[in-house]
């Protein structure tokens, strides 16, 4: 078993594919969010999707679809942690990312689990957590 803890944007692509929802539900990966992680991920979420739809891409109603479809991949394959159980690991998480300290929850997340970040933001590697880009991931659970 895995244990990680998904970067937003990672986590916002691959629930907008069926591949990544269905990666999602692999028995071999604990998925983890802090609380902020699941909040900017939802915002995105519509954000993304609307512009998918004003930009032609789609129908409101298959807008609708896919967000529903990502919601309940977030709420079926992810396990929210409250602030509460890593927000005393702040202050280190912050120096371990200094190009992007906006990031601290995901590093201290990690440091609290402790667990690694699956990521494709340059700004997590050397963060002194083990990272894993979602090509590397994919074919390393084919493995298993």
């Amino acid at each position: 078993m895995m244990n990680l803890i998904v970067d937003a944007n990672v986590l916002v692509g691959e629930v907008l594919r069926d591949r990544g929802r269905a990666f999602l539900a692999n028995p071999n990966l604990k998925i983890y969010a802090g609380e902020k992680i699941i909040d900017e991920t939802r915002y995105e979420l519509q954000r993304r999707l609307r512009i998918m739809r004003e930009r032609g891409r789609f129908s409101e109603i298959t807008e609708q679809q896919l967000l529903t479809a990502a919601n309940l991949a977030i709420n079926s394959y992810i396990e929210f942690v409250p602030e509460s159980v890593y927000a005393h690991l702040e202050p280190e998480a912050r120096k371990r990312i200094p190009r992007d300290p906006n990031d601290w929850e995901t590093v201290a997340l990690a440091l609290a689990l402790p667990a690694a970040i699956w990521t494709e933001d340059y700004d997590f590697f050397g963060c002194g957590c083990p990272t894993w880009t979602t090509e590397t991931l994919m074919l390393q659970l084919e493995m298993m």
